[in-house]
């Protein structure tokens, strides 16, 4: 903890008010993350969120792109207050929301309604109005993950390639049925949410641009388990009522679609050894849900909705 302590109190110095030799070790706390070390440390101007990037972060992720849309994002009010950070290095110092309960899949299914407050959440942030850097493209990023794999020794799960290929059909239909561009977080896990009961906020905008809203949805969808009534609630929370085959359509189409490119993900997670979690399991399981999704009689009646 040491190391990771003076990082902070390094961080830290840049806030007017703040020197390292103020920041105790008892009130800095690690918080979960897959690839980042992140604290919250106790000041006493409040309670802030230090964010020091992960080992080879930097290989996939613009630190100035995220910054502009954490930026963006809070101003639409659906995320926290960026109080300092280094657009190269990728540092970040955030207020802290306070009194909330991090999301997780099993507080998803047990807090009654977090599903539509989720849902009501990103639609705040698509309809904010809010312009974000970079254009997120589903197959152009499985291209660059393939590329970034290229590179390391390691191996797809059996039978991926063959799988990309099957999604060639929904490349056309998405390129010939497009959905409205808007800000969008684009990895919607479930811990990137934060529930006080009456609404929720989001948090971690490393992979947000411009991209379908449905994408946020679907992605949603998968990272909770949403069973169907569940996406229905979620669903029917967003557009406010009725919802169109079509856009149901997509956003289940986009389900799979997640699954597929956070398995690539996951297999440069474990080739850079990180020791979060076992990556490789991660991504075989992701592998193995988008096949089974992909292969079922629903998946081609939604496919059809989209088409229609």
């Amino acid at each position: 903890m040491s190391d990771d302590l003076n990082a902070v109190r390094e961080a830290l110095k840049n806030l007017p008010s703040v020197t390292g030799a103020l920041i105790a070790a008892d009130a800095v706390t690690r918080l979960g993350g897959l690839t980042n070390l992140v604290y919250r440390v106790e000041l006493e101007e409040g309670v802030v969120i230090v964010r020091i990037p992960g080992k080879g972060t930097e290989g996939y992720i613009d630190r100035a792109v995220e910054l502009h849309n954490a930026i963006a994002a809070a101003r639409a009010d659906v995320s926290a207050e960026v109080l300092w950070a280094n657009a190269d290095t990728g540092v970040m110092i955030s207020r802290c929301i306070n009194e909330t309960v991090t999301m997780t899949p099993a507080e998803f299914q047990s807090r009654a309604g977090s599903p539509a407050r989720a849902a009501r959440a990103l639609r705040q942030l698509h309809h904010s109005g809010e312009v974000f850097e970079f254009r997120f493209e589903l197959f152009a990023m499985i291209d660059d993950y393939l590329n970034i794999l290229s590179g390391k020794e390691i191996n797809l799960p059996d039978g991926y390639q063959k799988v990309v290929q099957a999604a060639e059909p929904i490349k056309k239909l998405l390129a010939d049925r497009p959905g409205p561009l808007a800000p969008c977080h684009c990895d919607p896990l479930c811990e990137n949410f934060l529930d006080d009961g009456d609404r929720m906020w989001v948090v971690d905008w490393e992979y947000s641009g411009m991209n379908d809203p449905l994408w946020d949805l679907g992605d949603l969808s998968v990272e909770a388990g949403f069973n169907a009534a569940q996406d229905e609630e979620m669903m029917t929370a967003y557009f406010g009522g009725r919802v169109d085959p079509s856009d149901f359509g997509r956003m289940v189409i986009y389900k799979a679609m997640c699954d597929l490119l956070w398995t690539l993900w996951g297999l440069i997670q474990h080739a850079d050894g990180n020791p979060a979690e076992d990556f490789w399991a991660y991504s075989v399981e992701r592998f193995e849900r988008c096949k089974t999704l992909m292969n079922s009689s629903d998946f081609a009646r939604h496919l059809e909705a989209v088409r229609r």
